[in-house]
């Protein structure tokens, strides 16, 4: 299976962390960068693709910074994933919108690797397109929650 590239995973944060702080005004690359433990320049080139796909949006001057350019719940993780890294699809030859027959395939209709690979790409593209920023964000809190024991209460900083 492909993996996430690291320019994927650190937009990903970004965009976890943004959508976070969502309606509280833009947040600085610098605090943004110490937060989510990303290198700061790489941090710089990252939004500034963000910003270019219109999924960011950014402020300059004294209280500027960047923020979502859409609410949370708008923003699926399918969307950002296949801005960054193109199709979801393991493999050319699953791919919905940008199939490619692999050089070695002898029948691409009755090949099995193909036909399980499609269900793999149904399977993550479903997954995908149902989870937004919002979401991942919730799943967060009640991870946090869970992890500081029942009874404890979330605090803002």
């Amino acid at each position: 299976m492909r993996q996430l590239s690291k320019r994927t995973q650190y937009s990903l944060r970004a965009l976890y962390a943004l959508a976070r702080k969502y309606g509280g005004g833009p947040v600085l690359i610098t605090h943004l960068a110490e937060e989510e433990a990303i290198p700061k320049k790489f941090l710089e080139q990252i939004l500034l693709s963000l910003k270019g796909l219109g999924l960011v949006s950014s402020k300059k001057g004294k209280g500027g910074g960047y923020s979502l350019a859409q609410p949370p719940h708008q923003i699926t993780l399918a969307s950002v994933i296949r801005m960054m890294e193109g199709p979801l699809a393991p493999l050319p030859c699953a791919s919905e919108t940008r199939f490619r027959k692999c050089d070695e395939c002898v029948d691409a209709e009755t090949c099995g690797t193909r036909i399980v690979m499609r269900e793999v790409r149904d399977a993550m593209a479903e997954i995908l397109e149902r989870t937004t920023l919002a979401t991942v964000s919730r799943k967060v809190d009640l991870a946090q929650q869970k992890k500081r024991g029942p009874g404890a209460q979330l605090y803002e900083i």
